[in-house]
């Protein structure tokens, strides 16, 4: 396939970005999406050009490293696909893909396609984990659990935290991750200790770190390549009502 390809170069967050064309050839449908690119960056070496800087790590849909914009969707056309299990038999020989990073204030662009996601690790780092003493893990696996909450928490805890819902959202919103993260956590024994604060702590920091509203609109959650579900959303909104009722922290 011979291609089209309309991307986002940024030298770095401070500089005006813009989109430039450029022709890729004998592409083979069997590519992924990111090999399609490491051929462009081939070319461009070449060239004697600077490569285009994108994310990736394990391309194997895993580590949620490979956020890329494609025509106007997280991820591209194919519904619960990451971008580096993409394959370019999606497209046809001639087409033009426009291919741009996440937009969104919370994560400020490195440079070109690759942004900066450490706000969800902020995020994480507020109240995303278990620190009291629960046992060990013999311990821990005595702990009754019906199977319908095992169930419900280990697909929260699907998430690979690439940030496809917040560049779907028009707002930018976070509300799909952090829910995620929180359910899963929530839901368990292990995690009921320190449950108020945990959503408290996550939400604000959410909104420290710029992320907007939730929209209501579910283009998050159509656009989750792992399927993440509305649900959490509705559960960090109980979560958070009954840990503000009855929190002595009223900011």
């Amino acid at each position: 396939m011979n291609l089209t390809l309309n991307v986002w170069r940024q030298p770095n967050r401070n500089t005006e970005g813009r989109i430039v064309e450029y022709k890729v050839k004998d592409i083979s449908p069997e590519m992924s999406f990111l090999e399609m690119l490491d051929v462009l960056n081939e070319d461009l070496l070449h060239a004697g050009e600077d490569p285009v800087a994108f994310d990736h790590d394990c391309r194997e849909g895993i580590c949620g490293s490979c956020d890329l914009f494609i025509n106007g969707r997280s991820h591209g056309p194919e519904k619960g696909t990451t971008t580096c299990q993409l394959h370019m038999r999606k497209f046809s020989d001639g087409d033009t893909i426009t291919i741009e990073p996440w937009r969104a204030n919370a994560f400020p662009v490195n440079k070109d396609l690759s942004v900066d996601r450490s706000a969800f690790d902020r995020i994480i780092q507020a109240g995303g984990y278990i620190s009291v003493n629960t046992g060990g893990v013999p311990d821990g696996n005595e702990i009754a659990i019906p199977k319908e909450i095992a169930d419900r928490a280990f697909e929260a805890a699907t998430c690979i935290a690439c940030g496809a819902c917040v560049a779907a959202c028009k707002n930018a919103s976070a509300m799909l991750f952090v829910s995620a993260k929180v359910s899963q956590l929530a839901l368990l024994p292990q995690g009921h200790a320190e449950r108020k604060t945990r959503v408290e702590n996550m939400v604000a920091q959410m909104d420290k770190e710029g992320f907007g509203a939730c929209t209501n609109i579910g283009s998050c959650a159509a656009e989750c390549p792992v399927g993440i579900s509305l649900e959490n959303i509705a559960m960090l909104n109980r979560e958070f009502i009954v840990a503000k009722a009855t929190s002595n922290n009223l900011a």
